[in-house]
């Protein structure tokens, strides 16, 4: 027990702040204060974070960050500036997958919901977003020969629908102990974008502390899309947004985590053929995300359509919702779609 204290000891210090160079304890209280503890929280908050938090210039602020980047790579956490892309490949093949609960929606994955990376899913209410999310909260706590990362999960409920309840009925029907898999996941209630976005910049801690392997985000623009009306905030909502979704993007790749969220629609009021349906938040989410999945209602089943991908084609699946959260229809209900 002893000499475990000294290991998480060693590894606090490998990763305090002050191992970097030009960061003394004065500065490392008021990067403290905005909640930047170690260099893995150094590396994924931008410079202008950094330059507001110390008062240093952004020419500084810069300086410290690319130090904080490269100490990461010396530590194995990160990978150096320049890689084959063979070594790039091999590390791919390494990249762990989270099972969604269906076999269907994994295939469509290509095996599940990935690390280092952010999945969205889009789709109109009772679409099945929420539960996706809820059994993921499940499925990602179980060991990895059994498609989990044995990980616990942090929860930004923006808009109210995180369901204890629902998690327990779950993990019930799945085998789980309903106990152990409530135990390990933090949920956080955001209530509006600034405190979004202050959950976010302080997730570093909770992963560390609480080995998260998922990070669920439902929903992303909510709170974006309520409080920025008309054209006039346009621009400042999509700034915001835009530092949020790589704030998000970078703590899953310094972190080695999976980062799911979920998105709103709207219609295309000049759609006159075809699906009027779009994901909110424009471009800005639509270029972060590294992978796009459009549900849709179809009767008791639900379909989801891989939109974007670095390489997944474009097609469909077929999933349901049940007591299990989501699960693959049976033979006969496929049939009858």
């Amino acid at each position: 027990m002893v000499e475990e204290e000294k290991a998480e000891d060693a590894v606090d210090e490998e990763l305090d702040v002050t191992t970097i160079a030009g960061v003394g304890a004065v500065t490392k209280q008021k990067l403290n204060e905005a909640g930047i503890f170690t260099i893995l929280d150094l590396a994924t908050s931008g410079p202008a974070e950094i330059a507001d938090a110390t008062d240093w210039d952004i020419t500084k602020s810069v300086e410290v960050n690319n130090k904080a980047r490269k100490r990461l790579v010396e530590l194995g956490r990160l990978e150096p500036d320049f890689v084959s892309a063979t070594d790039l490949l091999t590390r791919r093949r390494n990249i762990t997958r989270i099972s969604t609960g269906s076999k269907n929606l994994d295939d469509l994955l290509g095996g599940g919901i990935e690390t280092w990376a952010i999945t969205e899913f889009y789709g109109e209410f009772g679409a099945g977003k929420t539960q996706i999310c809820h059994t993921l909260c499940c499925t990602v706590q179980q060991p990895i020969p059994e498609g989990g990362l044995d990980g616990g999960v942090v929860y930004i409920d923006t808009e109210g629908t995180f369901r204890p309840e629902r998690i327990m009925e779950i993990a019930q029907n799945r085998g789980f102990n309903p106990e152990d898999i409530l135990s390990r996941i933090m949920v956080a209630r955001a209530y509006n974008s600034a405190h979004q976005e202050l959950i976010v910049k302080d997730l570093g801690k909770m992963i560390e502390k609480h080995k998260v392997k998922l990070v669920i985000v439902d929903s992303a623009v909510a709170h974006y899309r309520a409080e920025f009306l008309g054209r006039g905030t346009l621009a400042e909502r999509q700034q915001r947004l835009n530092r949020f979704m790589h704030n998000l993007l970078r703590t899953a790749e310094v972190y080695n985590i999976a980062v799911v969220m979920t998105n709103q629609v709207q219609s295309a009021p000049d759609s006159f053929f075809g699906d009027p349906t779009r994901a909110t938040g424009g471009h800005v989410v639509a270029h972060t995300s590294t992978y796009r999945i459009y549900l849709r209602k179809a009767g008791k089943n639900r379909i989801a359509r891989m939109v974007d991908s670095p390489y997944h084609p474009e097609r469909d699946s077929v999933f349901m919702l049940n007591e299990r959260g989501i699960d693959d229809p049976s033979e006969e209900t496929s049939k009858r779609k």
